[in-house]
């Protein structure tokens, strides 16, 4: 498992991730809220499983 999410993005998932597990566990919004475990998971592990089938990638490439 390669990672494929760089630094911004890594940051911009866990915050998202955060403050929709956060509005759902204080029962703000919806019940679709927990779909923050999504991107909380991914920027966490570092890799995404819809960007190799996007052929996407925001990790620097090392030479």
């Amino acid at each position: 498992m390669k990672s494929n999410v760089g630094g911004i993005d890594k940051v911009a998932r866990i915050v998202v991730g955060v403050v929709l597990l956060g509005c759902a566990l204080a029962g703000i919004g919806a019940p679709w809220t927990y779909v923050g475990i999504v991107p909380l998971a991914t920027g966490l592990l570092g890799w995404c499983p819809l960007y190799p089938l996007l052929g996407c990638n925001s990790c620097k490439k090392s030479d």
